[in-house]
């Protein structure tokens, strides 16, 4: 079976639009760049060298520093599809990261967004 196209897609081609997503309902790039590294473990540095790298999504999932154990809460549907019940590793990391992306547009808190207590 073939691999679905995001895998190979970079994600510095899609981080733009998570980011504009995100200002055009009031948030921030910060904000965005705090959800990618609290699923990712990624620092700010190592995240713009990923960026600049233009890393595909399959590497930038699986050589991530620390994926959060805390994912796991995450619920919900994105495109239709409910995020826990996606088989695959790594598209479900992409709608994990989607979802939380969803819920810092729809003015989320960022407690809430990141699984706090």
């Amino acid at each position: 079976m073939a691999k679905h196209r995001i895998y190979t897609t970079s994600f510095a081609s899609v981080y733009p639009l998570y980011v504009a997503k995100a200002e055009k309902n009031g948030r921030t790039k910060a904000e965005v760049d705090q959800i990618i590294s609290w699923l990712t473990g990624y620092p700010q540095k190592e995240l713009e060298t990923q960026l600049g790298k233009q890393t595909d999504f399959e590497t930038f999932f699986a050589k991530a520093p620390k994926i959060n154990p805390s994912r796991a809460l995450i619920k919900g549907v994105v495109c239709g599809v409910r995020v826990e019940d996606i088989k695959e590793p790594i598209m479900r990391e992409i709608r994990y990261l989607d979802k939380l992306i969803d819920e810092l547009a729809q003015g989320k808190t960022m407690d809430k967004i990141l699984r706090k207590k």
